[in-house]
């Protein structure tokens, strides 16, 4: 290349340059922002699931005591830091379902059943929506408020709960004394696990139980 050419590719580079160079400059910073953006992200919510951790396992210890005496106002606390601090990890919604069962166990039924709300209303995975829906049915239906259980079950839930969910408004259903509406709610439940293949299982033969106690059909 002659000396003339090679002034002449300077002088279309130096053109191009100031042309286009300080929007290259800026793509060039928006990757790079981005990627410790993202790089940043990551560490966060590490650092929040590596914290959220450790709540839980105070709060398993309190929930969880080797005496019978259960510390509510220490669970409380525990579980009021779990949900302002990190309430959209998964650890808030599974630190309620067991402070639930600790205040159920401890015969505290109506902070039971604030746990379980909270879930039903807060929890960003359907499946343990839909274990706080069956727990608080239960509580229900000992409490005879039946039409609220019902109620609670009233959606449609996921295929690995319909079992559970048909089971729960037998239970209500027979509390009543509705007879047809229980059986219909039983057999329901019978198929559902027939068809997951769970004819053999312990929830199987209780069903049937059930459904025998009421003048059911044969086995299913």
């Amino acid at each position: 290349m002659s000396y003339h050419e090679e002034q002449e590719t300077l002088d279309n580079l130096k053109t191009w340059w100031v042309r286009w160079g300080n929007t290259l400059i800026g793509l060039l910073l928006v990757v790079l922002l981005a990627g410790a953006g993202w790089s940043g992200w990551n560490y966060w919510q590490g650092q929040q699931t590596a914290q959220a951790a450790r709540l839980y396992e105070q709060l398993q210890h309190v929930a969880q005591p080797s005496t019978q005496t259960l510390d509510k106002e220490r669970l409380a606390r525990i579980l009021d830091d779990m949900k302002k601090q990190f309430g959209r990890t998964p650890y808030a919604q599974m630190s309620s379902l067991m402070a639930a069962k600790a205040f159920y166990q401890a015969e505290d039924s109506e902070a039971a059943k604030t746990q379980l709300q909270w879930v039903i209303k807060h929890a960003r995975d359907a499946e343990y929506q839909q274990i706080a829906r069956l727990r608080l049915a239960s509580i229900l239906l000992g409490e005879k408020a039946y039409e609220q259980g019902l109620n609670l079950l009233a959606e449609t839930p996921k295929d690995t709960f319909k079992a559970l969910y048909a089971d729960r408004r037998g239970d209500l259903f027979a509390a009543q004394g509705k007879r047809d509406d229980a059986r219909q709610a039983y057999q329901e439940a019978l198929q559902l696990l027939i068809a997951d293949n769970l004819n053999n299982s312990p929830i199987h033969r209780l069903v049937q139980l059930k459904l025998d106690a009421l003048g059911g059909s044969a086995n299913q």
